[in-house]
């Protein structure tokens, strides 16, 4: 069946790299992309049920992943919200913490253990 996955990522290129390793490694199953807050966050909220992970870009060509990441506070305990950024400083990871993020990964050197947190909630 595989993580029903919703990947929030502005940069076409990204994204397609993105899923092509999840789904090669980790067994993810995609049931949907945005590239905006707006798109994200309206999704997320009427597809309630139809996904387990959200994988969340910070800075998108409009608005903020934050916004979507704390649109989805309300979530089933089961869905997990992660956060896949090039700025994963330490107050980045603390504001996303705040705002109930399950965890942070860093675009540049965290590819890896994003891997290893899909295909270990995928299981």
């Amino acid at each position: 069946m595989g993580l029903r996955t919703y990947i929030v990522e502005d940069n076409a290129t990204i994204r397609e790299n993105l899923v092509d390793t999840l789904e090669d490694l980790a067994s993810i199953r995609l049931v949907g992309v945005a590239e905006s807050e707006r798109d994200g966050t309206s999704w997320l909220q009427s597809h309630s049920d139809a996904w387990d992970l959200a994988i969340v870009d910070l800075f998108l060509k409009q608005g903020s992943g934050l916004g979507i990441v704390a649109a989805c506070r309300d979530r089933q305990p089961a869905q997990k919200v992660v956060v896949l950024s090039n700025y994963a400083t330490a107050d980045i990871r603390a504001r996303c913490a705040q705002l109930g993020v399950d965890a942070v990964f860093d675009k540049s050197n965290e590819i890896d253990a994003l891997v290893d947190y899909c295909a270990q909630h995928g299981a």
